[in-house]
This record gives structure tokens, C-alpha cells and sequence, in this order.
């Protein structure tokens, strides 16, 4: 399939930016249907400022547990609830390995 570079407009900043054909292949080469909404600088932006949130890029909130096959305190990435059994890392692997 041949690409030909396309101009496109940000849907951030306003100005059009050229979606080039590698650009437009490495796209199709992923499966990727959708042409990007945002010129390169806006996605920069936008990623860095996610970055600085909590999206990702940062610690996750952990939360202090006791597992329920070995009795060790541990730490999971969810808040525990009574009624769901929580295992450390390595319960948790030999109850997966059995499922």
C-alpha cells in the first residue's frame, strides 16, 4: 500500500501538521486505524503533563494487607475488601499456577 504525506489540523492547538507516509505506516504496520488528533508538540505536551499527574509514570498508591494462604503482611495496588481473599506475590503466583 502507498501512503502519500497528508495535512492534517490539531485538535488542540489548531494548526495543521503533516501525518508523513513513515508516520502513516508505522500506523497501518500497528493496526492503528484512527489518524492522530494531535501535532507533535500537543502529544509532547500531553505526555508530559500526564507524566506529572497520576495517570502513569508515577507510584502507585499501595495498600497494606495480610495474606490470606500465608499469613505475611504485604502490600497490594487495590483496596483490600473483606469478603475477597488478598495473597502476597508469591501465594498469589501458586494460586494463579493452579487456576
Amino acid at each position: 500500500m502507498s501512503f502519500q504525506d497528508k495535512s492534517l489540523r490539531c485538535a488542540d492547538c489548531g494548526q495543521d501538521f503533516i501525518f508523513t507516509s513513515g508516520e502513516q505506516e508505522f500506523y497501518a504496520s500497528r493496526g492503528l486505524q484512527n489518524e492522530p488528533r494531535r501535532c507533535p508538540e500537543c502529544r509532547r505536551t500531553r505526555k508530559s503533563e500526564r507524566r506529572a499527574g497520576n495517570d502513569y509514570g508515577s507510584p502507585r498508591q499501595m495498600f497494606p494487607a495480610v495474606c490470606a494462604d500465608c499469613g505475611k503482611d504485604t502490600e497490594v495496588p487495590f483496596e483490600p475488601r473483606e469478603e475477597r481473599p488478598v495473597y502476597c506475590n508469591e501465594c498469589y503466583s501458586k494460586v494463579r499456577m493452579n487456576r
